[in-house]
């Protein structure tokens, strides 16, 4: 029960924050798909493997913290970025755009560009390791899960279909990036350690 309590407690804290990323998500969409050559496929390919570093290393760095094993660690840094990474970036956003009749086409850069997503993620097991620490990364994991996703939708449908749902794309950026980050980031690796915390961990955890 404690552990449900910090974990719903961590679920309403990034609520706020991740209702900002999605905004300036929206904000950001509206102004790219405004310029004709925009490059919304490069940008993602630059956050995508952004936000695989920052998971990567907010996950292995939460399991540390929480006095797990370092070899366990790569496992639990390494699934719970690479997994929930791919299902807020392009999962749920090609989900969202199906839903909202827009054609998607389903890209997933592991099977495709595996050379931007392990380096990336190994990377930030490697950090998360080295200097175990979730505060700053997580607030930056936040903001750039928001922002491939929303170049997602750019990248992988008529940049001219968005525009009229604007209002739509609020919950639909909100929802893939609030569950899945913080799952990724909190949810996740607490399923894999025993015990509490120690202070110095709990305090790390707030964004």
């Amino acid at each position: 029960m404690p552990r449900l309590l910090t974990i719903l407690g961590e679920l309403r804290r990034h609520a706020p924050f991740t209702a900002f990323g999605a905004l300036t998500g929206i904000l950001l969409l509206a102004f790219s798909s405004s310029l004709a050559a925009f490059p919304s496929e490069e940008a993602f390919h630059l956050l995508h493997p952004l936000h695989l570093f920052l998971s990567a290393l907010v996950t292995t760095a939460m399991y540390r913290l929480h006095r797990g094993g370092w070899r366990s660690a790569l496992l639990v840094g390494f699934v719970g970025s690479v997994a929930i990474c791919t299902l807020s970036d392009i999962f749920l956003p090609y989900l969202g755009g199906l839903a909202l009749r827009v054609p998607m086409k389903l890209h997933i850069c592991l099977l495709v560009h595996p050379w931007l997503v392990l380096p990336a993620v190994l990377l930030g097991i490697g950090a998360g390791l080295l200097h175990p620490t979730t505060r700053v990364p997580h607030a930056g994991h936040i903001l750039v899960s928001t922002y491939a996703s929303a170049y997602y939708l750019l990248s992988y449908a008529s940049p001219s279909r968005w525009l009229p749902l604007l209002p739509w794309l609020f919950p639909l950026l909100f929802l893939a990036v609030w569950l899945p980050c913080c799952t990724s980031d909190i949810v996740f690796p607490l399923l894999f350690v025993k015990g509490e915390a120690p202070c110095s961990a709990r305090g790390e955890q707030a964004a």
